[in-house]
């Protein structure tokens, strides 16, 4: 798997940029994926069309977007960029703006940046971690923490003793299913997904229920072989009755709210 400091090259990260409007942000920072040859400018249009399509809800956590659209042959190679702004601009969130961070997602696919992704959702969680990122001086400084986290993994926790783990079917070898989705199954879905499987990690379910992240259409498709959709507002009203419950997050990077979706989910 590809470390997120080499998704994120130095030369892929602007800080301090000036953008009127959320447009002009990613805009910015499809620029950059242009700029090293991860991407066309097809590429960023596509990215800007897909917030006009489904919402702003590539707005994952407060203050920061996650931008992305659909692997398509404007992709030339699975790549990121970050762009800290100068000023933070209103994406149109109900819960999540202003944003004064966007990093930016070219994939080929879902599979090569799936650790990345992970790695990515712990640095923004942790408060400290969070303002090393932000107050970083240069893209060589910012780089540097990236790089430092390459590989590290959230220690593991003591489950939960006060829930029990969920019937695993007559078998006694299937698995419950839980699906994060997104818009194109490649992006903001994978966030959640990895938060949702630390909670269940702590839980001690980890085994009993597996998550799989997809995108708005397979959703619909696989929603009968799932207990539950957890997914951001806008997604949640795109899918509307799927025939099983739908659960809105508005952190993606929060392990205590999808603790809280997750206890409601299964009446813990």
């Amino acid at each position: 798997m590809v470390a997120l400091s080499e998704l994120i090259p130095p030369e892929a990260i602007r800080l301090d940029v000036a953008a009127p409007d959320w447009r002009a942000a990613v805009r910015a920072a499809g620029d950059l994926l242009v700029a090293n040859g991860t991407s066309t400018d097809a590429y960023t249009d596509e990215m800007i069309q897909n917030v006009v399509d489904n919402g702003p809800y590539i707005v994952i956590a407060p203050g920061f977007a996650f931008a992305h659209a659909r692997p398509s042959p404007a992709v030339r190679r699975t790549g990121m960029s970050w762009v800290r702004l100068a000023e933070p601009v209103e994406f149109g969130h109900d819960a999540n703006d202003p944003v004064d961070l966007v990093v930016a997602l070219a994939a080929q696919d879902s599979a090569a940046h799936t650790d990345a992704m992970a790695a990515l959702a712990r640095l923004l969680a942790d408060p400290e971690q969070h303002d090393r990122l932000q107050s970083a001086a240069t893209p060589a400084a910012l780089h540097a923490l990236l790089r430092s986290h390459d590989g590290v993994e959230e220690p593991a926790a003591a489950p939960e003793p006060a829930s029990a783990a969920p019937d695993a079917g007559r078998t006694g070898t299937e698995q419950h299913k839980i699906l994060t989705v997104c818009g194109n199954g490649v992006g903001t879905s994978l966030f959640l997904k990895n938060t949702l499987e630390q909670v269940l990690n702590r839980w001690g379910w980890d085994r009993q229920v597996s998550v799989e992240a997809t995108d708005t259409i397979s959703a619909k498709g696989k929603a009968s072989e799932a207990v539950a959709i957890l997914t951001s507002r806008e997604i949640a009203r795109t899918l509307g009755d799927v025939g099983i419950p739908v659960k809105v997050v508005q952190d993606f990077t929060s392990t205590d709210e999808v603790d809280h979706v997750l206890r409601d989910t299964y009446d813990v």
